[in-house]
Formats: C-alpha cells, sequence, structure tokens
C-alpha cells in the first residue's frame, strides 16, 4: 500500500509532508516504538483516544516516542494535532513525516478495514462470555484441515486494537485463504458492533452468554444484547452459527441476515453430539452428527463445554463444505490453547490440569464438572480458584453460592486465592468441604497446594487473569517433575 492511499483511507492529515512521500510503499503497522523497523508506520496512541475507544485504565502517551521510532526507521508516524502541539519542541524536525488524525485508534481501525476490503476474502467471527479463544482456535484447526491457509489472532487480541493489528498482517500477507477472529467485549460501548465495522464477517459464531462484566454492563439482558452486535454486524447471506443449548443465544436466530445453524448438545440442532463418553483426562469420544450424516469423534479435550466449541467449529467447517467425516476426523487431533486446560501429569503420581487463563462462575464450575467427570475413581479432587473478577455489586454473594456449589461436587479440597476468594471457602465450607484453605494471592497459594498434595490426586487450578493463578502451576514445576509430554484437555 502506498502511503498516500493509507493517508486517504484513514482521513489523515500531511499538509508539510515531502512529495515522496505519498508514493512510499508500506505494509507494516505498529504501536509500540520498540517493535520499529525500518520502513514501518507507527500509530502514537494517548490517553484520549483510549478513552474515547472503551479501554479503562491509565495509558502512556505514546507521542513521547514518536522520535525513537523515527530514530528506529519509521517511515511516518499517525498522531493527534494536540499531542504534536504538545510535543512539538521534539517533534518539529519530523513534520515533513507527520500524519495528523483526530483519533489513531480510530485511524488504524479504519486502515484495517481498508486492508480487509482490498483482501477479499472470508471472516469467521467467534464471540461469547467462555470459551472464545478455544473456539476460535477449533475453528481455525478445523479450517486448516480443509487446506486453507487461516489468518487467526494470537493470544487475546480481540479487541479494539488487537483485531486490527490482526487484520492488518493481510497487507505484507495477502495470500490467507480465511480469517479466523475472536471478537470481545467489557463495557456497553458496542465494542463487537465497532470490530465488525472493520471486518463484517461471512460466518457469526455465537457460544454462550453468562454474567461476565456485570461490573461494566450492569445485567445478563445487557450482555445478550452486546454479544448480539455480532449477528447484527454479519454480512447479508452470512451464516450464523448459534448454540441451541443457550436460550440467549438461540433467540438471535431472529436477527440474522441469512442462514442459521445451531448446534448443541441438549437441543434439537443442525450439528449434533451424542453417545458421549468420558474415558479419562485428554480422552472423550462422541458421535458428530449433522442432519443424517454422523462420525465418530475421538476428542482429546475434556468437557461439556468443549464438545460444545468442537460443534461450533465443526458448523463453521460445516458452512465452508466440509463433510461430517472431514471434520471428525479434524476434531480427533486438535490440541489446547495454553493455560486453557492443559493437563499436567507429574511423576510423583498426581494431575494438574492447568486453567489459569480466566474464569468466571459458569466456567469454573463447568471445569470441576470435567474434573469430576474425568478423575480416576477414589483419588481426592482439589480446586484452587482464584477470586473471579468484573461481578458488580453482588460479587460476595456470587462467590459464596459458586463455593457451596463447588461442594455439592464432591470437591475434596478447595484453596481460594484472594479478594473474594474468602467467600469461596466460606462457601466451601458450609456445603461441607472439611479441607479449606484461603492464600492472599497465588504465590502462597502455590505454597500451600505443594504441602498438601500427593499421590492419586487430581487438582484444577483456575483464576481470573489478574489473579495470577499460573504461578501456581510455576510453584508445582519448580519443585515437581513432570511425567512425559503435557496432554491438553481446554476451556
Amino acid at each position: 500500500m502506498k502511503l498516500g492511499k493509507l493517508i486517504e483511507s484513514i482521513n489523515g492529515k500531511a499538509p508539510e509532508a515531502r512529495p515522496s512521500l505519498p508514493e512510499c510503499e508500506v505494509d507494516t503497522f505498529v504501536i509500540d516504538s520498540r517493535e520499529v523497523k525500518a520502513g514501518d508506520v507507527f500509530f502514537a496512541l494517548s490517553q484520549p483516544e483510549y478513552k474515547n475507544n472503551g479501554f479503562n485504565g491509565e495509558f502512556d502517551d505514546a507521542t513521547a516516542f514518536v522520535r525513537t521510532a523515527f530514530e528506529s526507521g519509521a517511515v511516518a508516524c499517525v498522531l493527534r494535532p494536540d499531542r504534536f502541539e504538545e510535543h512539538k519542541a521534539d517533534l518539529e524536525e519530523f513534520r515533513d513525516r507527520l500524519i495528523l488524525v483526530d483519533d489513531s485508534i480510530a485511524a488504524l481501525q479504519a486502515l484495517a478495514h481498508e486492508v480487509y476490503l482490498e483482501w477479499n476474502k472470508p471472516v469467521v467471527a467467534v464471540t461469547g462470555s467462555a470459551g472464545k479463544t478455544t473456539a476460535k482456535e477449533l475453528t481455525a484447526h478445523v479450517l486448516a484441515a480443509s487446506g486453507r491457509k487461516v489468518l487467526r489472532n494470537i493470544k487475546n487480541f480481540n479487541n479494539g486494537l488487537g483485531h486490527p493489528l490482526t487484520v492488518l498482517r493481510l497487507a505484507k500477507e495477502p495470500d490467507f485463504d480465511v480469517a479466523v477472529l475472536e471478537m470481545g467485549m467489557s463495557t456497553p460501548l458496542h465494542e463487537i458492533a465497532r470490530l465488525c465495522r472493520i471486518t463484517p464477517p461471512d460466518v457469526a459464531i455465537e457460544l454462550n452468554v453468562l454474567p461476565v462484566h456485570l461490573e461494566h454492563l450492569g445485567s445478563i439482558e445487557a450482555i445478550a444484547a452486546a454479544k448480539a452486535e455480532l449477528v447484527e454486524g454479519m454480512k447479508p447471506g452470512g451464516t450464523a452459527v448459534l448454540n441451541a443449548d443457550d436460550k440467549r443465544v438461540a433467540a438471535m436466530a431472529a436477527l440474522s441476515k441469512g442462514d442459521v445453524v445451531t448446534y448443541g448438545v441438549e437441543s434439537e440442532a443442525t450439528v449434533r453430539a451424542s453417545e458421549i463418553e468420558v474415558k479419562g483426562f485428554g480422552a472423550t469420544t462422541f458421535a458428530l452428527t449433522i442432519g443424517e450424516e454422523a462420525a465418530h469423534v475421538n476428542f482429546p479435550l475434556n468437557g461439556r463445554h468443549n464438545i460444545l466449541n468442537a460443534l461450533a467449529a465443526a458448523a463453521a467447517g460445516h458452512s465452508f463444505g466440509m463433510t461430517v467425516q472431514d471434520l471428525a476426523a479434524s476434531l480427533s487431533n486438535v490440541a489446547a490453547p495454553p493455560q486453557r486446560g492443559e493437563i499436567l501429569r507429574f511423576k510423583k503420581g498426581f494431575v494438574v490440569v492447568n486453567d489459569s487463563y480466566n474464569s468466571n462462575p459458569d466456567a469454573l464450575l463447568s471445569m470441576i464438572s470435567m474434573l469430576c467427570d474425568s478423575a480416576p475413581a477414589g483419588s481426592r479432587k482439589i480446586v484452587v480458584a482464584g477470586e473471579m473478577l468484573e461481578l458488580g455489586p453482588d460479587a460476595a454473594a456470587i462467590h459464596n453460592k459458586v463455593g457451596r456449589n463447588i461442594a455439592s461436587h464432591g470437591i475434596d479440597a478447595l484453596v481460594g486465592v484472594r479478594g473474594f476468594g474468602t467467600e469461596l471457602v466460606a462457601g466451601a465450607k458450609d456445603g461441607g468441604i472439611e479441607v479449606t484453605e484461603f492464600a492472599a494471592d497465588s504465590e502462597a497459594a502455590g505454597v500451600l497446594l505443594c504441602g498438601m498434595i500427593r499421590e492419586g490426586d487430581v487438582v484444577l487450578v483456575k483464576g481470573s487473569r489478574g489473579v495470577r493463578t499460573e504461578k501456581v502451576i510455576e510453584a508445582l514445576l519448580e519443585r515437581f517433575e513432570l511425567e512425559g509430554d503435557v496432554a491438553a484437555a481446554a476451556e
């Protein structure tokens, strides 16, 4: 792409640009000055843009790093006029390579939309309150098995910055056949609608609506409306892939601008799983049925939630013309994303499920059900659960109720970690769990677990990102040796 086209795409102004600037060819766009290389375009983000685009917290003003970006070889930098005026003394010498815009994040998104339009190939978008990353990875895996080259967002690049940065890869690597993109939201600022304007989905996958981000959205109905923006934002004639087992998701069929494909375990659906059998950690089988056709799946991931994620991926693959046999074969050789249900087998004879990436009440209880279904008879079942964030004013009561629910599953020991982990412990005690501990942080939880774990135990470690329960896993790995390769269950 020529810089002149970029400037036009983002409605930028470069009144003092050197004559050669619009003719420069560019294909790499960065927001971190430390990553800038020769020929890149640097977008300098500042607090006003973050606030305007729904990002919570205080952020550095990247205008302070524009000089560094140019010294690293940037061909141009994008920033707000008021930021330039504030840093004018330092940036005066670069004004012939500055592109001025009202909002640098909006400009980045507009550029990503332009790159998407030039690429002009299918987009599969995935959203839901839980399981987005696993469903995205499963869908990408399934479509790759059909011979397609699949672009996917890495890590949790599912917001107003990560999404456009993922799409902008297409400027340099346009040979992808399809993009599978996770879309997240945490505020009432129509984040998913904004992402859909960048890349309107050809296939819109809706996983579930759960009481997550209540602190910002206020009610489950508001969460459902925010998630429904994915179906509302899909292309006319596209396909909505909906979880028939979730009534709020199933209701989104009325919003579809094209076809509707449903999937489920408990409900009548286009894509179904039946004859489910759990044979242990990393060993689940089921029959995948689409219409009148069926095939056997040896599924390496555990838990009903992961079967639903697999069905969502299969429904997407079906919409691309894949057969039931091809889908079953691809789902039989998947792996879990890191920290989403990794199964760690230790030489001392215990098994730990590492699900440290995120947590909410439904996801925690789902993983506990998986633990109980997969655990060998007679094993001691231990849960290390971090406090769950963004649950709003009822957070304490929710944690207490979840603690009591954990007890009803027959868990033998619970370690609650940080903050409202005290309420998890209180609820678990009331529910009848005799061994309960509270740890002020994940480091302390790691010490507690290392002291109590023994041969034959099965352990679930799960917590919201801010609780950093991966430190519990790190403590185990420092003290005990793994047995063979890491298996995977995944969320």
